[in-house]
């Protein structure tokens, strides 16, 4: 049934499609379909299964990565179709519309999708009032399919230089801090320019010893991850976890979008020489994504929590992430070619 919905959304822009499929589920469960859609995507998760982050308890460990709900306005949408955590965000502290259009761009052949977004969000203040109306409307947290945790994944303004950068964290960290659970520190976006620098040990070094310390003012302190690019060196990629084990950070998404185009067939190769510069997400990307979660797990003896994110579309790919030494999973990509389904069915295969 999805392979046809599929077919005839893949005839119009991907932006164009996401915003009208999702409005469409909006509707329908503002007309009482919620539950009903809630009871048909519930997975099957055994009660004696744990997945935690921090002091954090999720009800499974399957979510929706951000960048698919970039301004918390289909919270309630999400949560029927059975994800564990949604990550809202990137969320910059001003508004920005992004990078002008076409800047989605499909590559059926190989499950893939090119994107330079640029953090297109309403800003962190419209986006903070949006989720205090959820919270208020979902006091204990709890969802049509248990409790949904939400994460904020935060970024800088395209105009902040990086040397003000942790400005804008600061800005974004204290905002959404009563609102999520987590919080999610985006330095490796290819999107927006100079970004990916601030991945370097000592740029990180402030941004999150910052945070850890804003965290600790609170009486409630959120998990902080980073995100980090697939991209990244050997030598960079051992000076990030150095850092997330000397600073006790809570946890590291594994990964962003690449910037190669590695794995592509020949026909993808040429759609996406005409698609331009973009991060590259969706089958393509498992193998790097899943080399990076067994390499972090491996150096850190398992102390350091990983979200596994990159190419995950069936029980199988979730599987290999989970003995790559994943603790929870995001899927994005696999969302769009697989349905409303996915969580369902790889939970049924899994747990």
């Amino acid at each position: 049934m999805y392979k046809l919905l599929r077919n005839i959304l893949f005839l119009f822009p991907p932006e164009r499609a996401h915003y009208f499929s999702m409005n469409c589920l909006k509707f329908l469960c503002s007309i009482g379909f919620g539950k009903l859609l809630a009871k048909c995507y519930k997975p099957g998760i055994k009660d004696n299964l744990k997945f935690e982050i921090g002091y954090l308890e999720f009800s499974n460990p399957i979510g929706l990565g951000a960048g698919f709900d970039k301004n918390a306005k289909y919270l309630r949408e999400l949560e029927v179709l059975g994800f564990g955590f949604v990550e809202i965000g990137t969320v910059t502290p001003k508004p920005q519309p992004g990078n002008p259009k076409p800047r989605l761009f499909r590559l059926p052949k190989d499950k893939a999708l090119i994107n330079r977004m640029g953090f297109n969000n309403d800003g962190v203040s419209a986006i903070a009032k949006r989720l205090k109306k959820w919270r208020e409307k979902h006091p204990d947290n709890k969802s049509a399919n248990g409790q949904l945790i939400l994460g904020g994944n935060i970024g800088k303004n395209k105009t902040t230089p990086n040397e003000e950068a942790w400005k804008d964290y600061e800005i974004c960290f204290k905002e959404l801090h009563p609102y999520v659970d987590y919080f999610v520190v985006n330095v490796s976006s290819p999107n927006t320019p100079g970004l990916r620098e601030l991945q370097e040990k000592e740029s990180l070094r402030k941004i999150l010893s910052h945070l850890q310390s804003e965290n600790s003012k609170f009486k409630i302190q959120r998990p902080i991850l980073l995100k980090i690019a697939p991209d990244l060196t050997p030598e960079q990629l051992n000076d990030v976890i150095e850092l997330a084990i000397e600073i006790k950070l809570d946890g590291i998404v594994a990964t962003n979008t690449t910037i190669s185009r590695e794995g592509l067939s020949e026909g993808s190769k040429v759609k996406s020489q005409k698609a331009g510069n973009g991060g590259l997400s969706g089958k393509p990307l498992a193998k790097r994504s899943t080399e990076i979660v067994k390499y972090i797990s491996g150096k850190t003896g398992g102390k350091i929590p990983v979200i596994a994110s990159g190419g995950i579309f069936t029980a199988e790919d979730a599987k290999e992430k989970f003995d790559a030494g994943a603790s929870l999973l995001q899927v994005w990509t696999g969302f769009i070619y697989e349905g409303p389904g996915i969580v369902k069915k790889i939970s049924k295969y899994l747990f």
